[in-house]
Formats: C-alpha cells, structure tokens, sequence
C-alpha cells in the first residue's frame, strides 16, 4: 500500500469519523431540547476562523445544564456536573475519560468550558443566584400583651390569662420568591400559614356577645383543655444578609409580614371526654401585620414576631381591651 493511499484513507476515515460526531451530537441536542425549555447557542471559536481543518463545534444549553464542543481532535459532552471527553485517534478504538465538575472550585471548568460562557458573564450570574430562607415549618409559642406591654391581664380580663408552656403555633410557609442584589444580599416574599393555638389558663372559655363583643364563656363542667385557634394567610417581605463561615452561612434577616385571616374556633375538652368545637368570627381583624426578625444557621433559625395591630377589632376586644399578639420559636426551611 503506498504512502500517498494510506494518508488518503486517514482522510476519508477522518471525515467519516467527524461526520459520526456530528450526527451524535445533531441528535443528543434535538433530544435535550425536547426536554428542556433553555436557550441554545452554537459559538464559533475565534481563533479557528477561516481554517476549515480546525473549525470548531459548540453546543450551549442554560449555564451548566449542557455543553458539547467537537475541535476536530476531541468532542467533549458536559452535562450537569459530569463530562465525557471522546478522543480521536487514527488508528484503533479513540479514548473515552469521565469527569466530574467541582461547582466551589473557580479553577474548575465549570468557569473554563470552552465558550460556554464568559467567566465574568457566569460569576455575575452566580453573585445573584440568592436564596432566601422562608418556605419550611416553624413551631413556637404564642402569647399577647395589653397596649402596656404586660403579659398579666388586668383583674377585669383575667379569663384571658393564657397556659403560657400550652399555647403554641405552627407555620407552614409553602412558597418563597428570593431577589438577589448579589449573592448574600436579598429580598424575600412567599407565602405561609398561621396557626395560632391560644390555652386558657382558667377554667373558661370565651365567646361574643351580641354587640360583637368578647366576654367569657362560662363552660358549667369541668375542663380539662380549653383553647381559642386562629388561621391566618401570611405574605412576608423580608431583607436578608448571610454571612459566610467555611463552607455554611449566618443568615440574619428581618421584615413585615401581612396577613390575612382565614379560620377561628374555640374548643373546649371535659374532663369526662366531651368536646365542643365553635367556629365564628370572634370579632377579629381581618388584616394585621408584624415585625418579624430571623436570625439562623443554614436551615435552622431562630424567629420572632410582634403584630401591632390589635386581635381584636377596636372597641370589641375583652372588656374593650386591646390586645396584641406574638410568636417565638424555631424554623426548619427547605430552600437549599
């Protein structure tokens, strides 16, 4: 076989081989697209213009999500956090290496892709991708004071006197939307659920009168639990800062939170098992918001939160008391 007839066999297998590549690749990003709704890009490499041996193939899809570039020695296929890399070879079967992607290492090729994205493009990207922490559940304990700021109620109110270790609230905050200045600077809105349980101390309950307004119910029996239960929509706009440590976050945060009501009932527990539930309106405010404060440790924080407004609508309140409700405890979220 001459020389000149084995270099032009190199060339045709050569070709057949790019053409291989290209019909792999043609294929795995008509698949993708169809399941991924992400923007598509094919770059040119700038240094390869108008040298139809080196021109290169470059495939972007989303930031990291994938990435394919064939330069004619080499086709690489990242996807996600993983990259294969097929290397050409002449003669006998062309090497196939794995690699994985370090997303916390800036030398790493998640910033060096070839023409995936510029590396200032893909830092700035990353300075805002902030996540805030709202959505999760919270448990704590609930009270309310008299426009004084006192916990014991006046003689005339003394039914309001609640189980301070007994009465306490859930939350359940289902969504979040986080807004990034940069990457541990943001705002944070969602929304939540309110579940307020307030424990009478005494043996009573309480219920409106007439006139809408609330005076104690006096249960004739024995009880041996009595309680008053709120349900509130809540909508928080909050400003949070995290702070590095290592490889985790401080994260302090602090806002309002609006609410709107949406359930309340008391229910009384005899000694002797009987239950009596009433749902009503209890003269409430329907709308009402808080200062709230956070400050945790990655998924785990701890909040408080303070309603200015009354509980009860002006003038209706136990003997024309206002009262203003608030919750300490503790918050799991499931942002990260």
């Amino acid at each position: 076989m001459s020389f000149n007839r084995l270099i032009t066999e190199k060339k045709v297998n050569h070709k057949i081989n790019k053409m291989k590549k290209a019909g792999i690749i043609t294929l795995m990003v008509l698949f993708l697209m169809q399941g991924f709704s992400q923007e598509t890009k094919s770059v040119e490499n700038p240094e390869n213009r108008g040298n139809i041996y080196q021109e290169n193939t470059n495939i972007i899809i989303g930031d990291t999500l994938l990435g394919i570039q064939d330069d004619g020695e080499s086709v690489r296929i990242r996807i996600g956090n993983r990259r294969l890399e097929i290397l050409e070879a002449l003669e006998g079967k062309p090497q196939i290496r794995f690699e994985n992607y370090n997303q916390y290492r800036q030398n790493d090729d998640i910033y060096n892709f070839p023409h995936s994205r510029d590396r200032d493009e893909i830092k700035k990207k990353r300075y805002r991708r902030f996540k805030g922490h709202w959505s999760g559940i919270e448990l704590g304990f609930n009270n309310y004071m008299t426009s004084e700021r006192n916990l014991v109620m006046p003689d005339e109110i003394d039914y309001m006197t609640l189980h301070s270790g007994k009465s306490m609230g859930f939350n359940l905050n289902f969504t979040q939307q986080s807004f990034g200045f940069t990457g541990f600077l943001g705002l944070i809105t969602g929304l939540g659920l309110n579940w307020n349980n307030y424990h009478f101390d005494g043996n009573n309950n309480i219920v409106k009168n007439s006139d809408g307004v609330i005076t104690m119910l006096d249960p004739a029996g024995t009880l041996k639990k009595s309680k008053f239960t709120t349900l509130y929509l809540t909508l928080p706009v909050l400003l949070e800062v995290q702070i590095p440590t290592d490889s985790k976050k401080i994260n302090l945060a602090g806002g309002v939170i609006g609410a709107i009501k949406l359930a309340s009932h008391n229910k009384m527990v005899y000694q002797n098992g009987d239950k009596v539930k009433s749902d009503d309106d209890f003269s409430l405010n329907m709308l009402r918001y808080g200062f709230t404060a956070r400050a945790g440790f990655e998924n785990f924080q701890l909040f408080g939160t303070y309603y200015p407004v009354s509980l009860f609508r002006q003038g209706k309140g136990p003997g024309g008391y206002s009262l203003y409700p608030f919750e300490i405890g503790l918050a799991f979220t499931f942002n990260d």
